[in-house]
């Protein structure tokens, strides 16, 4: 079974924790590390960024860290080369976040393959048009057991959601807004209004909420509505700041706490 589906089947009864980084960021070589001090600090799941010059849905702070990286000289194949060297460490689903140009760069079904040799389980491609997921990208991660998640927003209509949620497996990425990545005070009556009238659509997939969660009010208010959040431009911040994944758990941990 797929390392994501196994997560979110044992893990039925309590919120899970995702964190997202960009791999080559603070440092070229960087990457094992975080990845195995953020299993050894009971992170369920981790999201590696692929870094690209041109991220839309990025913001300020995942942008530097991806110029960082690519200033470091990360690339695709440097990354897949550094998971290669933990894939029979590392027991949490591992999955890569990265937009459609430089997955098409590499080869589209090169990408799958190397993810399964590399212990990758899945990819988040935000870019990605669902109609090309579902005649050239779905067909080729199947072969290999990747799950390509897919991001719905609030202005995803009904329809579209459930259309979403019947032709993709894994679970489905709750982006808490309709703008970039970036950490926010609070969730207003808006966004919790979405997260209650997705979570009522009882959809087949479980959900994990993501943009905008740093603090205790947004973490509460997204794990009340899904089975977890995803934490991106907090723990990259602290990352850079601390240049030590460790010190970067602690000061997130206190964050979330206030």
């Amino acid at each position: 079974m797929n390392k994501i589906n196994r997560l979110f089947r044992e893990n039925k009864n309590r919120k899970l924790l995702s964190l997202y980084f960009c791999a080559g960021c603070p440092t070229l070589e960087g990457t094992a590390d975080v990845i195995k001090t953020l299993e050894r600090r009971g992170i369920d799941m981790i999201e590696v960024g692929i870094p690209f010059s041109d991220p839309l849905a990025d913001g300020p702070v995942i942008q530097s860290a991806g110029t960082t990286a690519l200033r470091n000289g990360m690339t695709l194949e440097k990354l897949f080369s550094q998971l290669a060297t933990v894939k029979d460490e590392v027991c949490i689903p591992l999955v890569l976040m990265g937009y459609l140009n430089v997955v098409m760069h590499f080869g589209i079904e090169d990408f799958f393959r190397r993810c399964v040799e590399c212990g990758v389980s899945g990819c988040i491609i935000p870019d990605l048009p669902f109609e090309d997921y579902q005649v050239v990208v779905r067909p080729l991660a199947d072969r290999y057991d990747v799950k390509v998640i897919m991001m719905i927003t609030p202005e995803t209509s009904e329809k579209r959601i459930r259309f979403i949620d019947e032709h993709t497996d894994g679970f489905i990425y709750m982006v808490s807004s309709a703008g970039i990545t970036g950490t926010q005070s609070s969730f207003n009556d808006a966004k919790v209004g979405y997260f209650s009238r997705v979570e009522a659509m009882n959809l087949r997939n479980p959900r994990m909420i993501g943009f905008g969660i740093g603090n205790k009010q947004t973490l509460e208010s997204a794990q009340a509505h899904a089975a977890g959040v995803i934490i991106g431009s907090k723990f990259v911040t602290l990352l850079n700041e601390t240049g030590n994944p460790d010190i970067a758990m602690d000061r997130l941990q206190e964050a979330l706490k206030h």
